[in-house]
């Protein structure tokens, strides 16, 4: 596995969990990712800085067509130097899923850090959520890819 280390700078704030997120919180650490013992930290600016996607997609956990808007996990496995393995992301709440890299893909998965045009809350399963475009692919909409798309997101870890 390749990794080019990149460290940013950033403070977690102890009590994100009953904060609302909001546009002033910008540099506070959303996500963490360990990759070869070197830990990477990321906040909404720094997510923002490498780049965003939109997209339009149904889910099973909404009414009706939402907006996405967030990082495509394609451009920071590309900024992670990861090529292959896989990626044990995990929730606020300790809950866990393994996710290949190969899901990496372009026009793939999204790290939502908007729905709907707003800053997602950890209320309104955020700040971070890995989203699927379920309605581009007809295999997007299985129960694996399902239990892939985890809200809450703050931890991952690249495993070979």
């Amino acid at each position: 596995m390749v990794f080019k280390s990149r460290v940013v700078c950033g403070a977690f704030l102890a009590g994100v969990l009953s904060l609302p997120f909001a546009a002033e919180a910008s540099d506070r650490v959303l996500l963490t990712v360990t990759v070869q013992g070197e830990t990477v930290e990321y906040s909404l600016s720094d997510l923002e800085a490498l780049g965003s996607e939109t997209f339009r997609t149904t889910t099973i956990w909404s009414d009706g067509e939402q907006v996405f808007t967030g990082l495509p996990l394609v451009t920071l496995l590309s900024e992670l130097g990861v090529e292959d393995g896989t990626l044990m992301a995990r929730a606020i709440n300790d809950y866990a899923v393994e996710v290949p890299v190969s899901d990496g893909v372009e026009n793939g998965p999204i790290l939502a850090h908007h729905r709907n045009g707003e800053p997602m809350s950890v209320r309104d399963k955020g700040p971070l959520w890995l989203v699927y475009p379920y309605d581009t692919n007809p295999e997007y909409r299985s129960e694996v890819i399902y239990s892939r798309s985890i809200w809450q997101l703050d931890r991952i870890e690249i495993l070979p």
